[in-house]
């Protein structure tokens, strides 16, 4: 009997049906990624259920349904621990699920936690300050030009052509503004210019492993210089997706993403976000411990691709990283 997968998402349309706005939901998945996903799994020969949305998850768990395992692209809506909420409800009724449990999901929405870690481990990290309110800004000790974000956001959400700012009256503007906007912490970085690189992780713990890595550039003429909100829901338009080259500074690249995969204790699979800092030295800015799936469209998958790594087996590897983590084999029922 094939191991049943629940499949547990949020989809762009059923939110914006509520009225949510684009960006409310721009970290959502388009019914062509989860139909694309749901045909995936089963070809690898698994029976799967679509549960949908984390309340439609509440709902089947109160009615007694129960599945071998869920893959959970789920990015939750309102609060910095959204990711958090499905794994959380999983483990409530002991049920095994792909990717990183609730402390890590929560720990790595918030930019701010994810990168004390990152440097209390001796990790590269541009310096940042948090700002919660007005007079926090009083306190800031970094150097110009900063760069300024939501702290709990994801798909560029709350970056655009004002984030790069190279004064106080700016800084203050646009913090403030966010901070109304967004209702949640500012995180205020210092300014990488140097390249930009995101690498993809396969695998938990010491097993885990790099998949690959490519450079994101941003084109001339696209609506901010750096990797904003607009510029990736337009990324066919203004984003160039390139293969990094191998060499010494890959091979730091790459060590980075995977110390910081782990230091974090992200599981399965993800995507670490790689940036260079004026001495050409690679620096963290975030991890994706719920990378999207789509085929063509998402970073990890497009890494897969270019190491020759077909979508199939990219989502076979996941499904198996998790099975072995619980013990679990193909062929067992539970």
């Amino acid at each position: 009997m094939n191991l049943k997968i629940g499949l547990v998402y949020d989809l762009r349309k059923d939110y914006l049906g509520e009225g949510y706005t684009e960006e409310h939901v721009a970290e959502f998945d388009s019914e062509e990624t989860i139909q694309i996903l749901e045909q995936t799994i089963q070809s690898l020969g698994y029976e799967v259920d679509k549960i949908g949305n984390g309340r439609a998850l509440c709902k089947r768990l109160v009615d007694g349904k129960r599945w071998d395992l869920v893959f959970n692209v789920a990015e939750g809506l309102d609060g910095r621990n959204r990711e958090a909420q499905v794994p959380c409800l999983l483990e409530m009724f002991s049920i095994p699920y792909t990717f990183s449990d609730p402390l890590v999901c929560a720990v790595t929405l918030d930019k701010a936690m994810a990168k004390r870690l990152v440097s209390g481990a001796g990790l590269n990290t541009p310096r940042f300050h948090l700002v919660e309110e007005e007079n926090d800004l009083s306190l800031l000790n970094l150097a110009y030009p900063l760069f300024i974000k939501p702290v709990a956001e994801g798909t560029g959400k709350g970056v655009d052509s004002k984030s790069k700012v190279d004064s106080f009256s700016k800084l203050k503007k646009v913090s403030l503004d966010l901070l109304k906007a967004f209702k949640q912490p500012v995180l205020i970085e210092e300014y990488l210019p140097g390249r930009e690189f995101t690498t993809g992780i396969l695998g938990t713990g010491k097993t885990a492993r790099g998949l690959g890595t490519i450079e994101v550039r941003v084109k001339k003429g696209a609506p901010a210089g750096d990797y904003s909100f607009k510029v990736k829901e337009m990324c066919e338009q203004f984003v160039e997706y390139l293969p990094m080259e191998k060499g010494e500074l890959r091979r730091e690249v790459e060590e980075l993403a995977l110390a910081s995969y782990r230091v974090l204790e992200c599981r399965d699979a993800g995507r670490v976000d790689i940036r260079l800092d004026a001495n050409n030295r690679p620096s963290f800015l975030e991890i994706n411990p719920l990378p999207g799936l789509h085929p063509t469209h998402s970073d990890l998958p497009m890494i897969a691709t270019q190491e020759g790594i077909s979508y199939n087996n990219l989502i076979g590897a996941i499904i198996e990283s998790a099975l072995k983590r619980y013990g679990l084999r193909r062929n067992t029922v539970i």
